[in-house]
């Protein structure tokens, strides 16, 4: 594992990549010879290199009969690649204090490596890593196991409120298109070795793979080791984009029983794209509405004024297609009607008058001021490399961030919801109240 001495540099990052940040990031970009795009800062301040690779392989790519085999294929393939068992692997990374990670979420998949950069344990931790990516095994044990894992957990989930809200949401604004599928223990259980495997060899080509990497090797160093990675990935075409997600034509309002204490509501509507040209408008503008916690309207109106609800807030999700435009809150179950038709208000309004001078100026100040804690680490600035370069976002997309920001005029927030938030066609999902 890392010694201590190292443990203390990585304290030391934050002030570090701060001072970066002020001064920008030089992201340099290329293409392997296989195809894959490759994104890449270059830093010597710790003995550290993390890298991510990212393939169109998330949840919205699962089959609608079979949801879950995404996030089975992505999980089970480290559990087993090259004829080595899961045990042997993780006993290998542990050997070298080398770091495996990732996920998956409804657009991609991941998987993330952060090893020391000197020689011995930085070609040990790469060599199985490329081994995980280029030769998973998909063992039969170890997938049964794994499925008795996710269905066992999706029953328990299935009991909980929040579980129960998310997924009649997504059902409800989504509708047919892939993000509003949930996967179900049923389904879960139907899924074989060979899904799995059709799965890997379709979406887990080079084409279209987005290879991230930062900290200490030279442009040299990654462009080899983005070569190794690439190289013997499946012979796949770059997957297509996915369907368009399709506007309700009409408001929907669905109650669920359940013996809660709480009622859990969550109101909504299809919001935008990565790159959106409203992004920044909506961004700002929602951090007023319900993204900036206390200071929100959504707060001083519901909770602080009033006390109706013990949080609200809201949010946009941008995804490929449009993710989604979000209003939650959890409330006494005999509350829940009062609650939910103050937010209704407090939106209806909040996009007809738009924002005060006052609360863009504190928006602003409190977005522009917070930017450097999120580039503050190797581990944020990775996630950013994957997204620039997922997303096709602007190479200077970091740079610019703030002055973006800074650029937001009333006029845009208020054109902006009006043009992409329409509250007589909301999704309600309300969880456990008492009519």
């Amino acid at each position: 594992m890392f010694t201590k001495s190292l443990i203390r540099g990585l304290v030391l990052v934050c002030v570090l990549f701060s001072a970066q940040a002020q001064a920008g990031l030089k992201i340099q970009q290329w293409q392997t010879s296989r195809g894959a795009e490759v994104y890449f800062v270059e830093n010597h301040d710790l003995p550290i290199i993390d890298i991510s690779t990212n393939f169109y392989a998330g949840s919205a790519r699962d089959d609608a009969a079979k949801p879950g085999v995404a996030g089975i294929t992505r999980h089970v393939m480290t559990l087993g690649a090259a004829g080595l068992s899961d045990e042997k692997i993780s006993k290998q990374f542990a050997d070298v204090g080398a770091q495996l990670g990732g996920g998956v979420d409804d657009d991609k998949s991941s998987l993330k490596l952060r090893t020391l950069s000197s020689a011995l344990e930085r070609d040990k931790a790469l060599d199985l890593y490329i081994k995980i990516l280029q030769k998973p095994d998909f063992p039969e044990d170890v997938l049964a196991r794994e499925k008795a894992r996710v269905i066992s957990g999706l029953k328990e989930a299935a009991t909980q409120p929040e579980t129960i809200a998310d997924k009649a949401f997504s059902k409800a604004l989504f509708g047919s298109h892939p993000y509003g599928f949930n996967a179900e223990p049923e389904q879960v259980d139907q899924i074989k070795r060979d899904d799995v495997q059709k799965f890997y060899r379709t979406y887990y080509g080079a084409q279209g793979a987005v290879i991230a990497l930062i900290g200490d090797m030279s442009r040299e160093q990654a462009a080899e080791i983005a070569e190794k990675i690439s190289l013997d990935l499946p012979n796949a075409d770059k997957p297509a984009p996915l369907a368009k997600v399709v506007y309700p034509t009409a408001a929907s309002e669905q109650r669920i029983a359940h013996p809660a204490t709480q009622a859990h509501i969550l109101l909504g509507y299809p919001g935008m794209k990565r790159g959106d040209a409203d992004f920044y408008p909506l961004y700002v503008g929602n951090y007023v509405l319900g993204g900036g916690g206390f200071v929100s309207r959504l707060t001083e109106e519901v909770r602080e004024k009033r006390g109706l609800v013990y949080s609200v807030y809201s949010y946009f999700s941008p995804m490929a297609e449009l993710g989604q435009f979000q209003i939650g809150l959890q409330t006494k179950r005999e509350q829940a009607d009062a609650a939910l038709g103050l937010v209704r208000e407090t939106l209806d309004k909040f996009i007809k008058d738009g924002v005060t001078d006052a609360e863009l100026k504190a928006a602003k100040q409190n977005l522009v001021g917070g930017f450097p804690m999120r580039i503050d680490s190797n581990g944020k600035i990775l996630e950013y490399l994957a997204l620039i370069g997922f997303y096709r976002l602007p190479i200077t997309y970091l740079d610019d961030f703030n002055e973006n920001l800074n650029k937001v005029t009333k006029a845009q927030i208020k054109d902006a919801f009006n043009r992409r938030i329409n509250p007589e066609k909301m999704v309600t999902i309300v969880v456990g109240s008492d009519s």
